[in-house]
């Protein structure tokens, strides 16, 4: 019965979204977030990120599909693994079009957690796990570890911060680590139902960006985010390309 409502969500984004997309680990707009799925949960997503520049070096779009699923029954631990399609435009002549499968994987701790008052929330956590390698010369193994802290401000909302760290032959050598950061917070003032963020990713790889956007939840399981991602100044070698529009339709299956 589950699987059957699995694929009816499923047969319903893609009508409504005419593309393929992703679910990568919870997230904010671009980076992790130290949200996990809760158990038996699952999430279905899809993201499209888009240039707004047609240039040569404008950079690939992006489709994603994914599915994340919460796979540890506590309530002051949790896990979360999740399963990638991620493809683009460049058909044949990529790697990542022609190797499509990623795997990603998080562990964490909400707020509060273990009935201590003011406790962060903490997560660590690694995606875009390649299936693919062949070395410098061709592989898909971003292979992104992280780990983040977390803490709800009254009025603020969300801050959150950490670091992370990917395999130098897909980032680059010397430019695949960097800081994680974010804020984030639900808009009550305006709507229940809207949620704004901001988060950034640094290092001068294909993944350092700024992002900023918004959610607007249709239902408590279903929520549509709308952003923009501005990626970080090129190397002469790698690049994150031109900025992105991105729509990550989100829906969790209870």
């Amino acid at each position: 019965m589950k699987l059957g409502r699995i694929l009816a969500a499923a047969c319903a984004v893609v009508a409504l979204a005419s593309s393929v997309a992703m679910a990568t680990p919870s997230t904010q707009i671009w980076i992790p977030s130290t949200d996990v799925q809760d158990f038996k949960t699952l999430h279905l997503g899809i993201d499209n990120y888009i240039r707004f520049s047609d240039a040569p070096n404008a950079g690939v779009n992006t489709y994603d599909l994914g599915l994340t699923a919460g796979v540890l029954p506590f309530e002051n631990l949790k896990m979360e693994i999740g399963v990638d399609y991620m493809t683009d435009n460049l058909g044949s002549a990529s790697n990542t079009a022609k190797h499509p499968i990623f795997f990603n994987a998080k562990v964490g701790t909400p707020e509060d957690a273990f009935g201590i008052k003011g406790l962060p929330a903490f997560a660590v956590g690694m995606y875009n796990i390649g299936t693919f390698d062949r070395g410098e010369a061709a592989n898909t193994m971003q292979n992104i570890a992280y780990g983040l802290v977390a803490k709800t401000f009254p009025v603020i909302g969300r801050i959150s911060a950490g670091g992370y760290n990917g395999a130098e032959k897909q980032l680059g050598k010397k430019i695949n680590t960097g800081i994680l950061a974010s804020w984030d917070r639900a808009m009550p003032e305006i709507s229940d139902k809207l949620w704004l963020a901001v988060d950034y990713m640094s290092g001068r790889n294909y993944n350092g960006a700024v992002s900023f956007g918004g959610s607007w939840a249709f239902s408590k399981n279903v929520s549509l985010l709308v952003g923009v991602d501005v990626y970080n100044p090129a190397q002469k070698t790698l690049t994150g390309g031109k900025p992105t529009f991105t729509t990550q339709l989100d829906i969790n299956i209870p």
